[in-house]
C-alpha cells in the first residue's frame, strides 16, 4: 500500500498533495501530513490529526511537511508518532522521498476520486500583508515556466480531467517567460484546445491584467467564475492590513467583471474581527457584501499568526470574531439564493462530481445532475435556494 497524504489548506496544497503522493508512492505504511499555517484553527486540526494516527495506527511512520512545519519544525517534530518533517523546499523532490527522479520532466498527479484536477503556476509571496505568516513558509514569488505548466495542463487532459484549476500563493503575480497570469492563460487555452473548462483560484483584485480581462470577456472555456482576494470592505482596515486595493477599487472589480461577462459569479475571502475592527468598521465591510453583491464567501474569523505585525495589534475578543464571521456567512447566504434563483429555467454545464452533485459553470453547488463522475453535462435548472441549483 502507498502512502497515504492528508492534507490541511489551500488548493495549492491540495495539488502539491499529489506530486507528494506520486513520489512517495513506493513508501508503505506511512502517512504525510500536509500542513497549512494560515490560522491558528488549520494548525490545531493537522496537530489533531497526527496526534489521533500515532494512537490508531502507532507503527506507521508519520511524516509532516507544509507551510506550518517549515515555519515551526521542531514543534512539529516533538508530536507523538512524527518520524519526519520536511520543509516546503523538501516535500516536492522526490530525492527527500527516497525516489528517483522522475524519467519525464514534468510529474502528472493522478487526482484519484476528483473531477477536477488543480496545477500550480506560481507559489511563494512578495507582499507583506500584516496579517499573514504564508511569505515565511513560501518564500518569495517564484513562477513555474509556461512550458511545464502546459504540459502539465495536457496531461491531465489526457486523463480525462474536463477541467483545470489554476494555483498559487499570489496567482496574479504569476511571471515566468510569460509576462503575466493573462498571457499564461492565454497560453494554455490555444495549445490545449481539448481543455473545456479553465478557472483560475483565488486573484488579488488590484493585480488582473489586462489580458486576462480580455480573455474573460472573450474566452468562453474561462469559466465565469471569479475569486478575489479582498479581505475587508473598509478602507481603514485595508490600509492596516497593508492590501493593494481599497474598497472602491475592489467594488470596481467585481463591476468590470460583470461588465465584461454578465452573469459571472464572483465570490471573495474576507477575515471577520481583524485587529482594531470596531462595529463600524465591521459594518462597513457587511454593506460591501451587499453592495458587491457576492454570493460565495471564504469567511475567516481573524486568527493571530506569532511574528506578524497584526498580532501586535489591540485585538478584537475571539468571541465578536466568530459572531461577525457568521453575520458575513449569512449575508452571502442571502446573496447566493438571489444569485441562484436567477438561474431557474436556465441551461448549465455541469462537471459531475459524485452521486449527482457537481458544480456549473458559475461554481454553483448543483444537485440531481444525469451523469457520470467526471463528465461535463447540460441541465435545466428546475429550482434553486441559498445551497445550489436542483436540475432536472
Amino acid at each position: 500500500m502507498s502512502a497515504e497524504i492528508v492534507t490541511f489548506g489551500c488548493r495549492l496544497n491540495a495539488a502539491e498533495s499529489e506530486v507528494i503522493h506520486a513520489h512517495a508512492a513506493h513508501l508503505s505504511d506511512t502517512v504525510v501530513v500536509n500542513t497549512c499555517a494560515v490560522t491558528a484553527e488549520a494548525e490545531r486540526q493537522a496537530r489533531q490529526a497526527i496526534r489521533r494516527l500515532a494512537r490508531e495506527r502507532p507503527g506507521a511512520r508519520i511524516v509532516v511537511t507544509g507551510c506550518a512545519a517549515h515555519i515551526a519544525p521542531a514543534a512539529w517534530a516533538r508530536l507523538p508518532g512524527v518520524s519526519l518533517v520536511l520543509d516546503n523546499s523538501q516535500k516536492l523532490d522526490p530525492g527527500a522521498w527516497g525516489a528517483t527522479a522522475p524519467a519525464a520532466p514534468v510529474v502528472v498527479p493522478d487526482f484519484a476520486g476528483r473531477a477536477r484536477a488543480f496545477v500550480e503556476v506560481q507559489h511563494g509571496c512578495d507582499h507583506a500583508c500584516t496579517f499573514c505568516i504564508i511569505p515565511a513558509g513560501r518564500g518569495p514569488s517564484r513562477s513555474i515556466a509556461s512550458a511545464g505548466v502546459v504540459a502539465q495542463v495536457r496531461a491531465l487532459v489526457e486523463r480525462g480531467f474536463p477541467e483545470i484549476v489554476l494555483t498559487g500563493v499570489d496567482l496574479t503575480s504569476y511571471r515566468a517567460d510569460l509576462p503575466h497570469l493573462g498571457a499564461l492563460a492565454r497560453r494554455i487555452l490555444a495549445d490545449v484546445p481539448d481543455l473545456a473548462r479553465l478557472r483560475p483560484s483565488s486573484l488579488d483584485p488590484e493585480e488582473i491584467d489586462a489580458d486576462l480581462w480580455r480573455l474573460l470577456a472573450e474566452e468562453t472555456r474561462l469559466m465565469p467564475h471569479l475569486h478575489l482576494s479582498i479581505q475587508a470592505g473598509s478602507d481603514l482596515i485595508l490600509k492596516r492590513m497593508k492590501r493593494r486595493h481599497s474598497r472602491a477599487g475592489a467594488l470596481a472589480a467585481v463591476a468590470r467583471a460583470r461588465a465584461l461577462r454578465p452573469g459571472i459569479a464572483v465570490g471573495a475571502d474576507l477575515i471577520a474581527g481583524f485587529p482594531t475592527e470596531t462595529e463600524a468598521l465591521f459594518a462597513e465591510t457587511l454593506d460591501f457584501v451587499a453592495e458587491a453583491a457576492l454570493p460565495y464567501l471564504h469567511v475567516f474569523p481573524y486568527s493571530e499568526r506569532p511574528g506578524t505585525p497584526a498580532a501586535r495589534m489591540p485585538p478584537v475578543p475571539v468571541a465578536a470574531r466568530r459572531e461577525r464571521a457568521a453575520r458575513l456567512r449569512q449575508a452571502a447566504r442571502l446573496e447566493a439564493a438571489s444569485f441562484h434563483a436567477a438561474l431557474v429555467g436556465r441551461d448549465v454545464a455541469v462537471l459531475v462530481e459524485r452521486d449527482g452533485a457537481g458544480r456549473s459553470e458559475h461554481f454553483c453547488p448543483v444537485r440531481g445532475a444525469a451523469g457520470a463522475a467526471g463528465s461535463v453535462v447540460r441541465a435545466r435548472v428546475a429550482a434553486a435556494d441559498a445551497d445550489g441549483l436542483l436540475v432536472a
